[in-house]
């Protein structure tokens, strides 16, 4: 019999990191609402985003493909500046 696993301690908090708490799928659903495929297709030239794009095929490509990830990443922190600095009160 084998001694049950202590409990794991609460993930530390990232208040700095503004990708902390935000889906794969928020992103996307993001970056297609702002952009659209045909754009992010150009963005980020991928063919999930290029040919017959969907969500769903996006987040199955983007889970295996880290460096993929990382570009969907970058541009999504991009596009939160970019609305940031338009926003009517903005920087």
């Amino acid at each position: 019999m084998t001694a049950p696993e202590p409990p794991q301690p609460p993930a530390p908090p990232q208040p700095r990191n503004p990708l902390h708490g935000v889906t794969l799928e928020a992103m996307v659903v993001a970056l297609h609402a702002h952009y659209g495929w045909q754009e992010l297709g150009q963005l980020v030239p991928v063919r999930c985003f290029q040919s017959d794009p969907s969500v769903a095929s996006s987040l199955k490509f983007l889970r295996k493909t880290p460096w993929a990830r990382e570009k969907v990443e970058s541009l999504y922190l991009f596009m939160l500046r970019e609305q940031r600095r338009n926003a009517p009160g903005g920087r």
